[in-house]
Parts: C-alpha cells; sequence; structure tokens
C-alpha cells in the first residue's frame, strides 16, 4: 500500500555550521568587540549570550542568515525566553525542533480525516505516516499538509509505492 512519512527534521550538520560561522562573525565585528556576545550549539539548544536584548537580536539576526545561507528554514528554530544571568549579561536559548510534537501530529491527523481524500494517517513516535490506495491521494495529502502548516517547515519522506 502506497504511504510516505511526514517529518520535522533539520539538517544538524548544517545547523552546526551555521552557528560556527555566526561564532566567526561576532568575533570579528567591531560592534561585538570587547563584549561578552557569543553563541554555541549543545546538543539541540543554541545558546546566545549578549550585553543586552538588542544585542542577542544582532546574534539572532546573524544566526538566521547564516541559517538561509545553509539552507535550514529558520522556521526550526523555537527562541526561549531572555534570561539575566548575573551583571549586564542575558542569555537565550533557542531549541532547534526535530520530531513533530503530539500537538502538531494530532492536528495533521484531524485534517486528513477532515478531509475527503482517501488516505488514513496514523502517528508514530516523531513522525505521521500517512497511507492510502493511490499515488494521487497521497499527492493531494501532502499538498494540504503544506498549504495548512505554514508555522513549520515539515517535510515528507519514505515514499512507497
Amino acid at each position: 500500500m502506497p504511504s510516505f512519512d511526514t517529518v520535522l527534521e533539520a539538517d544538524l550538520v548544517k545547523v552546526k555550521n551555521a552557528v560556527e560561522n555566526t561564532a566567526k562573525e561576532i568575533g570579528t565585528r567591531f560592534d561585538f568587540k570587547g563584549t561578552p556576545a557569543s553563541i554555541e550549539l549543545k546538543d539541540k539548544e543554541i545558546i546566545l549570550i549578549g550585553n543586552s536584548d538588542f544585542q542577542l537580536d544582532q546574534i539572532n539576526d546573524v544566526l538566521r542568515n547564516k541559517l538561509s545561507k545553509a539552507g535550514v528554514d529558520a522556521r526550526f528554530l523555537e527562541p526561549g525566553k531572555v534570561e539575566k544571568i548575573g551583571g549586564d549579561k542575558v542569555k537565550q536559548v533557542s531549541k532547534v525542533r526535530n520530531g513533530i510534537e503530539t500537538e502538531l501530529a494530532k492536528k495533521i491527523q484531524v485534517l486528513i480525516k477532515g478531509s475527503k481524500i482517501k488516505v488514513q494517517a496514523a502517528i508514530q513516535e516523531d513522525k505521521v505516516r500517512v497511507t492510502g490506495g493511490k499515488r494521487d491521494d497521497l499527492q493531494s495529502a501532502m499538498a494540504l499538509i503544506k498549504a495548512e502548516n505554514t508555522d513549520f517547515p515539515l517535510s515528507f519522506n519514505n515514499f512507497r509505492d
């Protein structure tokens, strides 16, 4: 039976390269000289440190620019709250989304069931598997999912005929 998986996966190698390039640019830019501005990647979290909210915004802009040059959608980042960490330093932790959360998976499942397309959606861990009788129905389901979910950079893989 034809099927495909709907996934939310960032290329972590490209994310790592973008973070490293951002760190290089921060080190060479004049407006960051003598400040504690830094960025690092730990597991699936990007930690930004700066003097102020404004400086964090500048670091975020550089990071988003580097991500787009690497071909990674900036919607993979889930920015956290800005926290004071002592003195005049502030910190922000951005998570890199990987895997469809259950709330979004249920939303996709309800969307597919609500459409009159002859396919079924099943939640499997951090992805949604869509199966159907015809390839055309699966392609219609892909178009529907892409059109309805603009907040997340969903992709489709494991297409089987």
